[in-house]
């Protein structure tokens, strides 16, 4: 079972330089809409990239995705801590809850 983390804490971490967001949308949805600052690893891509682009195992991560509702952001957490990271967790509330809440985003691809 993944752990969970809540917007409030998830904005904290961000704000604070102490998280790292991943977006475990396709690159086409991360190119339109992303919490600042997230990285791109869709759930495909996770035994290729993750090496590259968390480093880090020991790093604080936060997979998220589009809303409660999409399994992406599970598949990514699932499979991050398959490959030993041991501080993962996910965002359930997604972009849907973050957009919602009027916090920002941005656009463009990685």
């Amino acid at each position: 079972m993944i752990t969970t983390i809540d917007r409030e804490a998830l904005k904290a971490g961000l704000d604070a330089g102490t998280l790292i967001a991943v977006d475990a949308l396709p690159e086409s949805y991360y190119a339109q809409q992303h919490l600042p600052g997230a990285v791109n690893l869709a759930a495909e891509d996770v035994e290729d990239q993750a090496g590259r682009l968390l480093p880090d195992k020991n790093a604080a991560i936060v997979t998220y995705c589009s809303n409660p509702a999409c399994q992406n952001s599970t598949q990514v957490a699932g499979k991050l801590e398959r490959l030993g990271y041991i501080n993962v967790r996910k965002y359930a509330g997604g972009i849907q809850d973050w957009t919602e809440a009027g916090l920002p985003t941005q656009t463009g691809s990685a």
